[in-house]
């Protein structure tokens, strides 16, 4: 297990922890902007390791958490298209709709299948030409990229019968609504490095500069996040507000030109709807022109779907830091990984999911 081990190292877990307390002399809030992140702290009780002063923010780092009502609603109706094969990665098959979700579209007889890349759907557009084939693009900057390809390689071979359900959400867009909000509680970020492995990090820099917040560039192993807790209570106690980059192994300031470039020749830039949270503009990835025959809530005419989401759902406040999951009257009651009122409970990224299955008992 070389490379996973050093990274949950106990003894170097403690010597991070006695550094964040011998630099700590006031109360921080920090985010972790990443779902992964949230679930390392949790299901390793790494805030329990700091100071009572320091308190861990969850964030909207889930790109299946945040996908809209509207969204959820209209992969359901196509999925329960007789001629549609629909293909989705695992997380988004129990996510609930207004009234059902795609694991019930497939007991119902729904042809729904679950991928592990979106190339996959396409080769089962090029076997199934009787078929329209539809992918549920869910991501951030990391799988941007992927879905792009498949949309480039369906163009370029000229597959008619294979179509996208977009929904790409961008980082730095949402930290900055959350930083422009009244009540916002954020001091400091822990950035998603997966994210970054992808984009780079000079996006964050004005972000830094305007809010006057420090921002550590972070990874996911247990020393990782303590290591970026480290650099962000060190900045804050300092009056510095940089950008700093803890997970050099994987991170670069200007991240993967190549996937930036395969997104930006498929995607443009535009305002996306947020579960729970609402629009943000320019918060989303598109298709641009040139590709927009692949866009399967044009092709199947749900442009203007618009619902109303349960209000008995706090996600929306908890993924935007003020609550958190145990403080939602519904947590463990009437919301369960087995009945959710929202994706944060069935998302192996949610927050809600976190606290259930390492928490619920405390």
């Amino acid at each position: 297990m070389k490379y996973i081990d050093e990274y949950r190292d106990p003894d170097a877990a403690r010597k991070y922890s006695e550094l964040i307390h011998n630099i700590t002399t006031k109360s921080w809030n920090i985010m972790e902007v990443c779902g992964g992140q949230t679930h390392a702290i949790v299901k390793f009780g790494l805030d329990e390791l700091l100071p009572k002063s320091i308190r861990l923010i969850h964030g909207p780092g889930c790109p299946v958490c945040v996908t809209s009502l509207e969204l959820i609603d209209k992969s359901i109706e196509i999925a329960s298209n007789p001629n549609v094969i629909f293909c989705s990665f695992g997380d988004m098959l129990r996510v609930p709709g207004s009234k059902k979700d795609l694991l019930q579209v497939k007991s119902e007889g729904g042809d729904v299948r679950m991928l592990y890349s979106p190339l996959d759907a396409l080769k089962i557009a090029k076997n199934n030409p009787d078929k329209e084939v539809v992918f549920f693009a869910v991501g951030f900057e990391t799988t941007a990229p992927a879905n792009a390809m498949a949309v480039y390689q369906a163009k370029e071979h000229g597959i008619q019968n294979f179509s996208i359900l977009v929904s790409h959400v961008l980082v730095p867009p949402a930290m900055e609504a959350i930083l422009s909000s009244e009540s916002c509680l954020v001091q400091g970020f822990l950035a998603a490095g997966h994210v970054c492995a992808v984009m780079g990090y000079n996006e964050y820099y004005p972000i830094a500069e305007k809010y006057k917040v420090p921002v550590v560039v972070t990874g996911f192993e247990p020393l990782d996040i303590l290591q970026g807790i480290y650099m962000c209570v060190k900045q804050l106690e300092e009056g510095r507000f940089e950008i700093e980059n803890q997970y050099a192994r994987a991170v670069n300031k200007e991240g993967n030109v190549n996937a930036q470039n395969i997104v930006s020749s498929v995607f443009k830039v535009g305002t996306r709807k947020w579960r729970g949270i609402g629009e943000i503009p320019d918060s989303g990835l598109i298709l641009n022109e040139s590709f927009i025959e692949y866009d399967a809530s044009l092709k199947f005419g749900l442009a203007e779907l618009v619902v109303d989401e349960p209000k008995e759902c706090i996600s929306g406040i908890i993924l935007q830091g003020l609550k958190k999951p145990h403080e939602c009257d519904a947590f463990g009651k009437l919301c369960t990984p087995e009945h959710p009122l929202g994706a944060t409970m069935v998302s192996s990224e949610g927050a809600c999911a976190a606290y259930y299955r390492y928490r619920k008992n405390k």
